[in-house]
């Protein structure tokens, strides 16, 4: 071996010995210590491959596990447990759903009962994309129960969060850094989402629209990698192929784009009630002054009487758009009381607009009531019967060759981009997970008019507005997602003098002279700031006695142009320096003199926040 080779070798051993004692030998266990080994011996583009590949295996494992769960939970109550009328079953177990999982959450998870893709975006943008331990197995638990006995939500975002806690616990076990542990976040719930759906390249839309928005990425083969394995795992184990397969579908003909423009224009809307009504669901139930369970239990109580007026809002729904497109209404209404109105066209539609306007409601208060789930499977559900309401009024008012099942399929892709703001990944996953890329045109019509009409409404999804409003999560602006993480009173000058207005001007003189203040406060009697002074301004009266004839703090102090306020957001106050073309402001904290704070200060912050997130070096 060369004198060359065995520096290197002995600086590779010395990078292992060092990233090993950092994550400290006792907790380690084998398999970590291979990794770590490799670690100290790959570039960072193998290792996050690497990497990418391990997160993706098991983030689509524990979706794999899930799906098996909540199927397990269906047979159990479907074929061991007796019930005599189909009515007493919907009516116990959507109730049992809610309640079993508002339980587990304060018996077992103290109570910690956040979920949702906002959970995940928070994380990315608010804790260096740490999320919690409890969250690779949390979230499995309680989606379980709640939609296996009944409750009317989806699986896929609970599968997301998994795995984004799975890859984000992945990276700081290794002690990545935030790009990477960012990276391998985002990996793990497109590994989730691919698995849940067998649908790759879904997932990754899904990363990249939603997950990602104003972070900067060049590496993206870790999450190529982490959705073939999710989707591979899943069909290995699962032995699925497509998620909706319908055998009725017909070719994409042009002259249909006309009907396709309307579908699309009223996934929008409906996405948009489907968006309100959410809002207002958790609204009410967060503003009840009641506890938890007896949340969990008036609204599971509520579900549980819309599952016997209509059972197809039990469950996820999957298996009612499955009959839905390749056996018609006759399938479905089978169970409910409008069975004896099967025949006549007009009561079936009723039936169908009453399902798609009580889906909205029944998978809100699943969720606000206590339940767990996401809006995934509930916004392809209403989307499909959104497309078959749309095709029946066609047949109806007499527009020939309507192409029904096309318009199930084109549908589930409308509402569920206009629900979700993402219409890239629903028209992957759509075209993945029903092998429907022969209704590509269509699939992009509907969606990104769906997609449109709620973005006019709101610029950022109801769902999460309340925390980008809050510079919680990160927008589409990049700029001001690096600026909603600087924390302004961290970066006070808060050695300064005071001084009363009424003072004699000497006395303001003398805190130059004898003081190695900066800045001076002057304030009225009660200590509310009038203005303040500088070193700078106040140079030429501390120098030149001439100068100080005549002169009193009150009409040489400087009337601040804007003030800052304590708990101000940054990206407010450097609107303010802008608009008033300032380099200083006095901060106050109920109209009282707390610090001063220098545009300088902030840039610098921002600029060393900016290389860190961007993973750009000076």
């Amino acid at each position: 071996m060369s004198k060359y080779s065995k520096i290197r070798a002995r600086h590779g051993f010395l990078r292992f010995k060092r990233d090993f004692e950092k994550y400290s030998i006792k907790k380690a266990k084998q398999y970590e210590i291979v990794l770590m080994w490799l670690h100290s011996k790959m570039s960072r583009s193998q290792f996050l491959l690497l990497s990418g590949i391990l997160v993706g295996c098991t983030a689509g494992l524990a979706g794999v596990v899930l799906k098996m769960l909540v199927s397990y939970i269906h047979y159990v109550i479907t074929h061991k447990v007796y019930f005599s009328t189909q009515v007493f079953f919907y009516a116990v177990f959507p109730f049992l759903g809610i309640v079993l999982t508002t339980l587990i959450v304060q018996l077992f998870f103290k109570g910690q009962d956040r979920k949702g893709i906002g959970v995940i975006l928070y994380e990315i943008a608010r804790n260096g994309s740490n999320v919690p331990r409890v969250k690779m197995f949390s979230q499995i638990v309680q989606s379980a129960v709640t939609v296996g006995l009944g409750g009317s939500a989806g699986l896929e975002s609970p599968i997301a969060v998994t795995g984004s806690a799975i890859g984000s616990n992945y990276a700081q076990t290794y002690k990545l850094d935030y790009k990477e542990r960012t990276l391998l976040l985002a990996a793990g719930a497109t590994a989730g989402v691919a698995s849940a759906f067998n649908a790759p390249i879904a997932g990754m839309m899904f990363a990249f629209e939603i997950l990602l928005t104003g972070i900067v990425f060049s590496d993206f083969i870790p999450l190529i990698v982490a959705a073939v394995c999710g989707s591979l795992i899943s069909k290995i184990i699962l032995h699925e192929e497509a998620l909706f397969h319908f055998e009725s579908r017909t070719a994409f003909n042009y002259r249909n784009v006309p009907l396709y423009v309307v579908l699309g224009i009223l996934c929008g809307f409906y996405a948009r009630y489907f968006l309100v009504i959410a809002g207002k669901v958790e609204h009410f139930f967060k503003h009840l002054r009641i506890t938890k369970l007896q949340k969990a239990m008036i609204g599971g109580a509520v579900l549980s009487l819309m599952c016997v007026a209509l059972p197809p809002l039990f469950g996820e729904g999957y298996s009612s758009v499955k009959l839905l497109a390749n056996e018609g209404m006759t399938a479905i209404i089978e169970n409910s009381f409008f069975q004896y109105f099967k025949s006549n066209p007009g009561w079936i539609l009723f039936f169908v607009g009453c399902v798609v306007v009580l889906k909205a409601i029944a998978t809100s208060i699943t969720i606000q009531s206590g339940g767990n789930g996401g809006n995934f499977a509930p916004s392809l559900f209403a989307g499909a019967f959104v497309g078959y309401f749309f095709a029946m009024l066609c047949v109806w008012v007499g527009i020939p060759n309507v192409p029904v099942t096309n318009f199930v399929i084109v549908g589930m892709a409308g509402v569920m981009g206009g629900v979700m703001y993402a219409p890239l990944t629903a028209i992957f996953l759509i075209a993945e997970s029903s092998t429907g890329y022969d209704l590509f045109i269509p699939l992009m019509i509907v969606s990104l008019t769906a997609y449109l009409i709620v973005k006019k409404f709101s610029p950022v999804s109801p769902e999460l507005k309340h925390l980008a409003d809050e510079g919680k999560i990160f927008t589409r602006t990049h700029d001001s997602n690096i600026t909603s993480l600087l924390d302004a009173d961290t970066m006070l000058e808060r050695n300064f003098g005071q001084v009363k207005v009424d003072e004699p001007f000497q006395a303001l003189l003398d805190i130059f002279k004898n003081t190695n203040f900066q800045y001076v406060a002057i304030t009225t009697e009660h200590g509310q700031l009038a203005g303040f002074a500088t070193l700078e301004t106040m140079r030429p009266y501390v120098f030149d006695a001439n100068k100080q004839t005549g002169a009193t703090i009150a009409n040489t102090m400087i009337a601040p142009t804007a003030i800052a306020f304590v708990g101000e957001s940054v990206n407010s106050i450097l609107r303010k320096f802008d608009t008033y073309q300032l380099w200083l402001m006095p901060v106050v904290k109920e109209g009282k003199p707390v610090g001063f704070l220098e545009k300088s200060t902030l840039l610098q912050q921002y600029r060393e926040l900016w290389q860190q997130y961007s993973g750009v070096t000076s």
